[in-house]
């Protein structure tokens, strides 16, 4: 049967204390409502999104990213609640699957069984040790019979331990059938989609519940909710690289993005953070340092290295103190206290110690190329845009401001004056 995705992401998400529009908080370098979509995708062609608060901002931000996706403004003043939100919703296939927006920690096995049967509607729920605060969901011979609210529950509902994780999967003629019918004759004057379980069991239909994992089905509403939801997802980032083969050394204190990918057996030291649509082969990262949306090739870096978005590295040793942005690195050694920026460095090249590519002039940035096999001494200034050709040699303390020729050796010092007792004559006699 083929299914149909409607995501609910029209909520003011006041608990995160945040200008940004709660779905677009990020989890492992991605806003939660993305993973929803990532999960969503993966089975189904037919995904809508329903928006609300800073809507324009969110299906910008969604439109930048993923093509193929519907989007349904809704009026959340005028119809509040769950229900309310899928008043006007259309769906194309013949079962639609309800997700919630701040539910980022949710897979395509888990959707995939939310789905399966024959069920009218299947709804996902979960058994907690303590169910405190939550309705409970009464469940005989297999079927859910109804949603109970912990302030009705009689002292033997109160017992039960099963609780409603918010998630459903409908017969999408029985849902367009029940939605319109929905209202807000309540306390908190909303609709409620968890009414259409009432509607369902009323006329006889089959209302199967489907039990879930709590991790999965976490709803993130506060800053200590995204934390917890961060660490859930770092966890299993970082265990699925370590069975395709990659080495971390105390994984608990290394950062991934879940965007980031990696070849062979590279070796991730302790307190690494790896950012952005990273590519790693063959690297090892030490302690300490960050590399983001960069692709390092049998490369080291590190320890307390810095890899900048739009650099290129293979087969180079970037050493501790060094930062690269924007630049392209072959058979290079940089191993200490070093600023390459926005340069082209080839193979058998050394950057020595405090050298720094001068750049930026205050108003645009340059590019410095460096040749084959060059020796850049130590507290060297290249002061872009320059050439440096095959086999120079750059003697310490040298400020770069021309283009150098192949084989040459470049050098500018003033000459040392030494005056003779000034220590003593500074000082006096002590």
């Amino acid at each position: 049967m083929s299914i149909s995705v409607v995501i609910l992401a029209a909520g003011q998400g006041t608990r995160m204390k945040s200008q940004t529009p709660k779905v677009l908080h990020e989890i492992s370098g991605k806003p939660m409502l993305f993973h929803a979509i990532d999960a969503a995708q993966q089975i189904s062609d037919d995904v809508t999104i329903v928006l609300y608060h800073q809507a324009e901002r969110i299906r910008q931000a969604v439109e930048a990213h993923y093509g193929n996706i519907m989007f349904h403004m809704q009026d959340a003043q005028q119809f509040p609640g769950t229900g309310g939100a899928m008043k006007g919703v259309h769906t194309r296939h013949d079962r639609t699957l309800i997700l919630n927006g701040d539910m980022p920690l949710i897979t395509k096995g888990s959707l995939e069984a939310l789905c399966a049967g024959d069920a009218d509607i299947n709804m996902s729920v979960i058994e907690l040790d303590n169910p405190s605060g939550y309705g409970r969901v009464v469940i005989k011979d297999g079927e859910v019979q109804e949603i109970v609210e912990q302030k009705d529950c009689t002292p033997q509902q109160l017992a039960f331990k099963t609780v409603n994780a918010g998630i459903y999967a409908v017969n999408t003629d029985l849902l367009e059938r029940y939605i319109p019918q929905l209202d807000n004759n309540n306390a908190q004057k909303e609709y409620y989609l968890t009414d259409i379980i009432k509607m369902a069991v009323d006329e006889g239909r089959h209302v199967h519940p489907v039990y879930v994992a709590e991790e999965e089905f976490k709803g993130v509403n506060s800053k200590l909710d995204l934390a917890h939801a961060e660490e859930i997802m770092q966890r299993r980032i970082k265990h699925a690289l370590m069975m395709q083969g990659v080495i971390m050394r105390l994984p608990e204190t290394i950062y991934i993005d879940c965007r980031a990918t990696f070849e062979g057996e590279c070796i991730l030291e302790n307190g690494v953070s790896i950012l952005g649509e990273s590519h790693l082969v063959q690297a090892h990262i030490k302690t300490n340092s960050v590399v983001e949306d960069s692709i390092v090739e049998y490369s080291d870096v590190g320890p307390m290295g810095r890899i900048r978005p739009g650099s290129v590295l293979k087969h180079t040793h970037i050493g501790n103190f060094v930062e690269v942005k924007k630049s392209s690195l072959t058979g290079v050694k940089a191993g200490h206290l070093a600023y390459i920026g926005d340069a082209s460095i080839d193979e058998g090249s050394n950057i020595g110690a405090g050298v720094i590519t001068c750049n930026y002039d205050g108003k645009q940035k340059y590019k410095t190329v460096i040749g084959k096999n060059v020796f850049v001494g130590s507290d060297s200034q290249l002061v872009a845009p320059v050439t440096i050709e095959d086999d120079v040699m750059i003697a310490a303390g040298t400020t770069v401001n021309k283009d150098v020729e192949k084989g040459a050796l470049a050098i500018s010092r003033t000459p040392i004056r030494t005056v003779k007792d000034f220590f003593y004559k500074f000082f006096g006699d002590k």
